[in-house]
């Protein structure tokens, strides 16, 4: 089979760089994303056929990198297992000793790597999970400037589509309607973060929903490279810390007319 439908697929949905490299193997495909780990490793994504259909699979390698900071325990049980498994059923993987799979509907390639990439993510943040370390008050200072800023009736907290995102899978930290326009605003502490954060606008923009989307950094020198590069390519406006940026950031959310002349990403 023809893999040139296939890529373009892959790239045209992500909006992104992606390669495939064969092999080893017959019908097996390494997929080269921009998404790494925390260590710098690329997401391990593998696309292959399984009998009479075309599957993404990780190869077991999302458990095998959480290791290094988790007892394999920990991921079998408690608190932690219970997110992967949410995780899993909510984009419709499987599970197999290990490996985490999903077979592409339908030829619908892009949107198949788009989910796998999202879930790889998510399941990686459970690792924080162990981190026994003084707790930010990052996200809760950002809410105070906002609710101090912004009026009750023009701001919802953790925000997401629920006609096309029912789930609640891409969700904004701050929807903040502003004259047919909201502003996305996003709180960015780490890496998986960014990510999430960079998945969720090119889902936004893929649906044609017109936005402007802030990131407000913890500490943005603490960023990846390659994480932040990515975001900033859908981001319209990026605060590198809260600290001395409170004033800034509180005259772009409350004034109605703040980007009325922005770039509309949606067009």
């Amino acid at each position: 089979m023809a893999l040139d439908p296939i890529l373009e697929d892959f790239r045209a949905k992500l909006d992104m760089s992606i390669e495939l490299e064969p092999g080893p193997g017959l019908d097996r495909y390494q997929v080269h994303t921009p998404f790494v780990f925390d260590d710098g490793d690329e997401l391990g994504i593998v696309l292959r056929r399984d009998n009479d259909h075309w599957a993404l699979s990780d190869e077991g390698s999302t458990f095998w990198h959480l290791t290094y900071a988790l007892d394999e325990r920990d991921l079998q049980q408690g608190t932690r297992a219970k997110i992967i498994d949410s995780v899993i059923a909510a984009f419709s993987l499987e599970n197999a000793d290990g490996e985490l799979l999903l077979r592409i509907p339908d030829g619908r390639y892009g949107d198949a790597l788009f989910s796998f990439v999202q879930a790889l993510i998510k399941i990686t943040d459970v690792r924080y999970l162990s981190r026994e370390r003084v707790r930010s008050t990052f996200v809760e200072d950002v809410n105070t400037l906002i609710d101090a800023t912004v009026p009750p009736q023009r701001r919802r907290h953790l925000w997401n589509d629920a006609g096309r995102d029912p789930r609640g899978v891409y969700t904004v930290d701050w929807r903040i309607d502003n004259n047919g326009r909201p502003i996305f605003v996003f709180a960015i502490s780490n890496d998986d973060h960014a990510r999430d954060a960079t998945i969720a606008l090119l889902q936004y923009e893929k649906w044609g929903i017109s936005h402007y989307g802030v990131g407000i950094f913890e500490e943005q020198e603490a960023i990846n490279r390659r994480v932040l590069a990515r975001f900033s390519d859908v981001c319209d406006k990026q605060f590198s810390s809260l600290g001395g940026n409170q004033e800034r950031i509180a005259q772009l959310l409350a004034p109605q007319e703040a980007t009325a002349n922005g770039a509309d990403r949606s067009q």
